[in-house]
């Protein structure tokens, strides 16, 4: 049975004050993770939705860049497609020529997944990766300060797409994850990961998310239908940024732009 979460989700009225929302939740996650741990771990996740933020965040002509200490971050990646990191399909590939080029984050500090390895290969070598990085023993799970998600016009989120295996992984961190509906492999973190970091927030745009956003979050759950209802952080609170296409079937936010859905999923 789902557990009782709190969702907040916060509508901006075009596509440019989303991905300034965005950027500004990614910039203050960042600053707090620093405050209070000395490094920020956040993962990333790819697509057309987050290129805009990160733009914003690498741009000197607006306040992001600025206020993240680079230095003390160490960024991850959701999920990756199988590619190389050349290809314009790559989610490693779109963050390069939209934010990682453009600061002075050190290379040595950029944590990609190896789209071009074998898939079970590249998921193996990820979750060493993610142990050895945040030190985990046994059944240990890494605490992400931060994860950015997106979500697909099937529902799916991460790489976890609707039928597919990897929605019932609960012992591996990171899994090669067979898309029979895209005939593909995609590497991916799983739900528990996702699901154990300290912040995670959905960056969702478009009409055509809309009707699926409203049976995600309003409609019966029903995961494997919907994979996107897997995600249940452990800190009772997820956040959605939306822009208004995207939240049109949901109850109406307030005048500040806000609104919440409580006990839900």
């Amino acid at each position: 049975m789902p557990k009782t979460i709190q969702i907040t989700y916060r509508v901006a009225e075009d596509a440019e004050a989303l991905a300034r929302n965005a950027a500004e939740f990614l910039t203050a996650g960042i600053e707090q993770a620093i405050a209070a741990r000395d490094v920020a771990r956040i993962a990333i996740s790819g697509g057309n939705t987050p290129r805009r933020s990160f733009e914003m965040l690498a741009d000197p002509a607006l306040p992001f860049c600025a206020r993240i200490d680079w230095s003390r971050l160490l960024l991850f990646w959701v999920d990756e497609r199988c590619v190389s990191p050349e290809s314009a399909e790559s989610n490693y590939h779109m963050t390069q020529e939209a934010l990682l080029a453009k600061v002075p984050l050190p290379a040595a500090q950029v944590i990609r997944m190896e789209g071009e390895l074998d898939p079970a290969q590249a998921a193996s070598r990820y979750e060493s990766t993610l142990r050895n990085l945040f030190r985990l023993e046994g059944a240990e799970v890494p605490c992400f300060d931060l994860i950015a998600l997106g979500m697909g016009d099937d529902g799916h989120t991460a790489s976890l797409f609707p039928g597919t295996e990897a929605l019932h992984e609960w012992m591996r961190l990171v899994v090669a994850n067979h898309v029979p509906q895209k005939n593909t492999w995609r590497i991916t973190l799983t739900a528990p990961v996702i699901n154990h970091a300290r912040s995670v927030f959905f960056l969702i745009a478009g009409q055509d998310k809309a009707h699926v956003l409203h049976e995600v979050l309003q409609g019966p759950y029903h995961p494997e239908k919907m994979p996107s209802q897997l995600i249940r952080p452990e800190s009772g609170k997820l956040l959605f940024l939306l822009d208004r296409a995207a939240a049109a079937e949901l109850p109406a936010p307030n005048a500040a732009g806000m609104g919440t859905l409580e006990g839900t999923r």
